[in-house]
């Protein structure tokens, strides 16, 4: 059994790790619930959306697809494949997991973003973390940004979406996630080796699919370079 002090002290370490994802999407969820209130979504509409998706970039996408006139099946298979990203940040994390049930684990994922994963993945690594830290995690970060979305659909009609850098809040937390997660040279080399391609191609080709291409690439050499070094230190 788990106490009510070593719960307060959880969910004290839980909110201690996930204050910059909160920071991050509040901005950012203003803004998404500016642009799905001049897509036609009343409050109460952006709230079940939000809870309903939780995930920033495909509300996004929803969102831009309702004001140019997509039909709904359109949108549900564009945000489907933008998430399939999830599979594999789930797969990553089911690892430290392993003790769970199926009712908490329908519960962890349904709160699993890029934010909440990095943070998790970066605890579970290097901290005494267990499973209910992670969830808190989750779940501060959802409050959040459903808030930050209700708020921007309440009030968006008198505010610009770049209200005090809005445009950029996305950037700068990502920028500030993976800081976080480069600590070693092959990470740091990844890492480098993903923007730079992304860069060239982002110059190449329109849209977004060039950022997958990155990725990939760049964890495949990841991969090579660790196994190189695996090899090295057998012999």
């Amino acid at each position: 059994m788990i106490n009510s002090k070593t719960s307060f002290i959880s969910l004290r370490q839980s909110l201690k790790v996930s204050w910059p994802i909160c920071v991050g999407y509040f901005p950012l969820g203003f803004a998404c619930g500016v642009l799905a209130q001049k897509a036609g979504l009343t409050p109460m509409e952006i709230g079940l959306l939000s809870i309903i998706v939780f995930a920033g970039s495909a509300q996004f996408i929803a969102v831009s697809m309702l004001l140019n006139g997509a039909g709904l099946l359109s949108i549900i298979a564009t945000t489907l494949i933008v998430n399939l990203r999830h599979i594999l940040m789930s797969s990553s994390l089911s690892v430290f997991l392993s003790d769970a049930n199926k009712k908490f684990l329908l519960l962890f994922g349904y709160g699993i973003t890029d934010e909440t994963f990095a943070i998790n993945l970066n605890q579970f690594e290097n901290a005494q973390w267990d499973k209910y830290q992670a969830l808190s995690v989750n779940h501060i970060a959802n409050f959040v940004w459903v808030f930050s979305n209700v708020a921007g659909g309440i009030i968006g009609l008198k505010v610009s979406t770049d209200f005090f850098g809005i445009s950029y809040s996305l950037t700068a937390m990502f920028i500030g996630l993976i800081v976080f997660n480069l600590k070693n040279k092959i990470q740091i080399i990844t890492g480098i080796t993903s923007g730079l391609i992304a860069v060239v191609l982002s110059l190449h080709f329109k849209g977004s699919f060039y950022i997958i291409i990155a990725s990939v690439t760049a964890a495949a050499l990841g991969y090579f370079l660790k196994q190189k070094i695996n090899k090295k230190t057998a012999a």
